[in-house]
């Protein structure tokens, strides 16, 4: 099985923990290194044996403890070329046998986990989101998604369980008090994916077999946790989906460490 949690999701930092029998990896390391550690340590993990961290791209709340975590604990990044070129100042020194490339759109393996890196609409250098397969189960983690279309959502089809971006109420950030500059990148091709469009997205993925949806990445300005749950809550049983039956559905918090999944 694939296990999966959330140590902290949102606009100020991001980190998922995914693991199999044989491999534990991050995705995005965007906090500090002492409270990765301690969130890998509240769910019983030993953050000594992880093998791997996987950046999907370089803005802070994705990097921000990266390179402290490597030096610290020896672990290879790995990253396509163009987030490697954008992060490099911001994670310091990382040795040589701990910078690992990949190709976006290709896959690779790191263990008996089969990874694959897809492209998403994001203003960033070459930015990804990611498909783990191990054993026939699939997990997806799809966050800083600007917009929706098919060869995206091509990617997401198929998961059993999908930690997808629910950023913001687009109504929240028009009357917040961000500046114009600010809520035209949000609002943008390629900035962040809004209540609404998370809430149709993930109804046609459980309408395809998708089984655990956790909304995540939401902006503590622009959004509630109740409120994004809520809008896919209605959306989903509008075209009578039920929620708890058919599909599990819950929300990724910003500041503390989530349910562990097991696919």
């Amino acid at each position: 099985m694939i296990k999966v949690c959330s140590l902290f999701s949102g606009s100020s930092g991001n980190c998922i923990f995914v693991s199999t029998d044989k491999v534990k990896v991050l995705i995005d390391a965007g906090l500090s290194g002492i409270k990765i550690i301690d969130a890998l340590k509240s769910i019983g993990e030993k953050p000594e044996e992880l093998n791997a961290i996987l950046i999907s791209h370089e803005h802070s709340d994705h990097v921000k403890g990266a390179g402290i975590l490597s030096r610290k604990l020896n672990i290879p990044i790995y990253a396509n070329e163009g987030t490697w070129k954008g992060m490099c100042d911001a994670l310091g020194k990382v040795s040589l046998e701990n910078r690992k490339y990949f190709d976006t759109d290709k896959a690779f393996e790191i263990g008996d986990l089969d990874i694959k890196a897809f492209s998403i609409p994001h203003d960033a250098s070459e930015p990804v989101g990611y498909n783990f397969v191990y054993k026939n189960k699939r997990v997806t983690i799809a966050t800083d998604l600007g917009h929706m279309n098919n060869t995206l959502l091509s990617n997401l089809m198929g998961s059993n369980l999908i930690l997808l971006e629910s950023n913001h109420n687009v109504e929240m950030l028009k009357m917040g008090r961000y500046p114009w500059y600010l809520k035209q990148r949000i609002l943008g091709q390629n900035g962040h994916l809004c209540n609404d469009m998370a809430a149709k997205t993930s109804t046609y993925l459980a309408e395809n077999g998708t089984k655990t949806v956790i909304l995540g990445h939401l902006s503590e300005e622009n959004n509630i946790p109740e409120l994004a749950y809520q809008t896919v809550y209605n959306e989903m049983t509008q075209k009578g989906i039920e929620v708890g039956k058919d599909v599990a559905l819950s929300v990724a918090s910003r500041t503390s460490v989530g349910k562990v999944y097991a696919v």
